[in-house]
């Protein structure tokens, strides 16, 4: 990862001035533990790295670590604040609204806290979507539903307007769950409010099940996502096992990313061949998938197949996509693509097949988070309060090197993380599988 243009500055609304109401609070016999914006941890932490800036005698690039401030800029007795969830639905979206609300409420003292419905289209009065209230009773049973209880949508809408509604509802921070489509309509919205002059901060939480985001080790949801994905693993290999020639072809989520398809088949080990976008295989010739199936059926007379669903894109080149609402190009279903090669190349040679197609995707986005993400959550939501209370603006709050960070979004959207072909997730999920590059040219 190339570094160095990297510029890891937060942006401030201006100079906090008011003491914490946290310092009034004791963490058992102990003060509480305020960060200051010199703690920070490096973005890179190899060896080689640090070498090459100390030869340099330069600072190398590094994070502010996220955490309660000892001086903030809004009072909380005033501040108004604004929740609202974006994008796809993911584990977790509920942990993360009541985290921020709880911490903002019982630990800040605000009272003023509101969900906008319906993602973006929530700030536009031609959609007529009331504002929900959120308080402490409002978020006490939402862990154990899945979705988010503010709704969502998919879709840009016009920033100017959105901001348009901020300064109506005299907004002081306003906290965006989403993906980088999400994040990229944040950063959008903090410019028209650093343009207009201003005082509202924009604080980003990541979320995405396929982990695909830039500068971020890890997204709330993934942890859930490979959990279930798991188990429908576990349900396929039973499946494939039970027949004579059984094949199980299941198909998860990562549009452009594999790494819920490779960890999950790392969790379970029960896969034979696992597709994802990163790797490019062919699906006819000697050493085709379709070939390479055959003759794993020979020997074992069973086959469990994970395939992500951006994976295999190139087979529908000549096959015109559209855009979803969000703008995304419209990935043509590899899934049901596979299955029906699957079944004609096998009929076509007079072989008997017992094929499976399962497709877990909605069921897993729609889940309540497990334990682990729900932990995360909390923390995440957490902080993303501590950095809106301190002034602090255009960030996201996220995951690396073992810290919770604040990362400029600006540093992060509109590029993605994707599984590294010589790294040690792929190279592992290939000993698990033990299948070839499935390459006629390589």
């Amino acid at each position: 990862m190339e570094i160095d243009s990297i510029d890891t500055t937060i942006e401030s609304l201006g100079e906090p001035k008011i003491f914490s109401p946290l310092q009034k609070l004791k963490a058992g016999a102990m003060d509480w533990h305020f960060i200051s914006d010199s703690e920070r941890t490096l973005v890179d932490v190899t060896n080689e790295s640090i070498k090459k800036y100390m030869g340099k005698k330069k600072e190398p690039p590094s994070f502010e670590l996220a955490g309660p401030r000892r001086k903030i800029y809004f009072d909380p007795s005033k501040v108004r604040c604004a929740l609202v969830t974006c994008g796809g639905l993911c584990p977790g979206l509920n942990n993360v609204i009541r985290a921020i609300v709880l911490e903002l409420y019982y630990l800040y003292g605000a009272r003023n806290i509101y969900g906008v419905r319906y993602g973006l289209e929530g700030f536009i009065p031609e959609f007529d979507h009331d504002v929900m209230n959120l308080t402490p009773d409002t978020v006490s049973d939402i862990l154990d539903m899945g979705g988010s209880i503010l709704g969502s949508s998919r879709g840009p809408q016009d920033m100017g307007a959105i901001v348009d509604c901020l300064e109506r509802m005299n907004i002081g921070i306003l906290f965006m769950i989403g993906g980088d489509g999400t994040l990229q309509a944040a950063t959008k919205i903090g410019n028209v409010i650093t343009e207009r002059r201003l005082k509202i901060s924009v604080v980003g939480i990541p979320k995405t099940i396929d982990n695909d985001i830039f500068l971020i080790s890890r997204t709330f949801g993934f942890e859930t996502a490979v959990n279930v994905a798991t188990l429908a693993i576990k349900g396929a290999h039973n499946e494939a096992r039970g027949y004579m020639n059984g094949i199980a072809l299941v198909k998860l989520m990562g549009r452009h990313s594999g790494f819920v398809a490779a960890s999950a088949t790392l969790a379970q080990q029960n896969v034979n061949f696992v597709l994802i976008p990163e790797i490019d295989f062919d699906l006819e010739g000697e050493h085709g998938l379709l070939r390479t199936l055959e003759e794993r059926l020979k020997r074992s007379k069973h086959a469990v197949i994970v395939v992500a669903e951006g994976a295999g894109q190139k087979f529908f080149k000549d096959m015109e996509s559209g855009r979803d609402a969000s703008g995304n190009i419209k990935l043509k279903e590899i899934g049901v693509f596979l299955k029906e090669k699957i079944s004609s190349y096998f009929a076509a040679k007079k072989i008997g097949i017992s094929l499976k197609y399962i497709d877990p995707s909605y069921i897993i986005r729609s889940l309540p988070a497990n334990a682990s993400d729900s932990v995360f959550c909390s923390f995440l939501g957490r902080d993303a309060v501590h950095a809106g209370m301190a002034g602090k603006t255009k960030l996201m709050v996220g995951w690396w090197n073992n810290q919770y960070v604040h990362i400029p979004m600006a540093a992060s959207v509109g590029r993605r993380k994707q599984v590294d072909s010589k790294g040690r997730l792929w190279l592992s999920a290939l000993e698990s599988t033990g299948q070839p590059m499935m390459k006629n040219n390589d």
